[in-house]
């Protein structure tokens, strides 16, 4: 679990410089403005929606009503109701985005890519589903079919988050990759499973300065490659274990999201929180 005063002491100095740029490109700044403040702030909300994430709960209203109203009222004396913090969750989505990023990692040179499935409902019920209707999308993953989105990241050798792309279902791994290196101002080698493999792709990667390293498959050409190419495909379980943080600890993956904005807000708090314990890590092997 994070330390809450830690936590939003880095949360609340965000919004503070946040909050004056934010200010300057909203619309409707002029006479009329909201008669009734809410009671908890911008930086509050964020901080308990990425608590969450980090403290282990598998449902965020068992947390809301009993952990964060019983035993944090004292750090949050303006705590509303569950319904009202509802409201107050779907205005705070930028602001998580734009904190997710100023939270990313360095390039190190050595960064590993991958994907995740994030399922919404069972394959079987998708077409009765009414939340993500025409834009979640049936794919394929390892495991088998699902119904919903991916989740594409790449990640240094730290186990730091540097770049990060959602796409419905249907997509293929390699399509985000250029997106996400330029995203992150990638350099150096990127690592992959056989799910990365095309010349193309890599022909690209390499004009940026991105060497692409993935295993072959049984009937393709062998291809000689270094000893630490070799090395470095057996580290690609950094980032399969950050994966498996995300879902099971971060809880960035449920069926229960009744709106797509809470369902992006959820991503971004499990993502964050991450980004947090991913600090923590690198400071004490520091």
């Amino acid at each position: 679990m994070l330390d809450i005063t830690t936590l939003f002491c880095s949360v609340d100095d965000f919004w503070k410089e946040f909050e004056c740029k934010w200010k300057k490109i909203l619309l409707g700044q002029g006479k009329n403005k909201p008669k009734r403040l809410p009671s908890l702030s911008k930086s509050e909300v964020m901080t308990i929606i990425i608590l969450f994430h980090s403290i282990g709960y598998r449902n965020f209203k068992t947390f809301y009503n009993h952990h964060v109203i019983k035993y944090l009222r004292s750090f949050f004396p303006g705590i509303p109701s569950y319904n009202r913090f509802l409201e107050l969750k779907k205005e705070v989505l930028f602001p998580m985005h734009c904190y997710l990023i100023k939270k990313t990692g360095s390039v190190t040179g050595i960064s590993f890519v991958d994907s995740t499935p994030l399922a919404v409902c069972h394959p079987k019920r998708a077409y009765q589903h009414r939340v993500f209707r025409g834009v979640a999308k049936k794919g394929k993953s390892s495991t088998g079919w699902f119904f919903g989105f991916k989740l594409h990241l790449i990640t240094n050798d730290k186990g730091e988050i540097l770049s990060f792309v959602l796409t419905p279902g249907n997509v293929d791994d390699r399509a985000p990759v250029p997106t996400l290196v330029k995203q992150s101002k990638l350099m150096g080698k990127l690592v992959g499973d056989r799910g990365y493999i095309s010349s193309k792709l890599a022909e690209s990667l390499f004009s940026r300065g991105v060497q692409l390293i993935t295993k072959t498959r049984k009937n393709m050409k062998k291809c000689l490659m270094t000893l630490k190419d070799k090395l470095l495909l057996r580290k690609r379980g950094i980032i399969e274990t950050i994966i498996d943080q995300l879902k099971n600890i971060s809880q960035i993956e449920h069926s229960r999201h009744r709106s797509p904005i809470n369902f992006l807000v959820n991503l971004m708090g499990g993502l964050i929180a991450y980004s947090h314990r991913s600090n923590l890590k690198t400071k004490k092997r520091c």
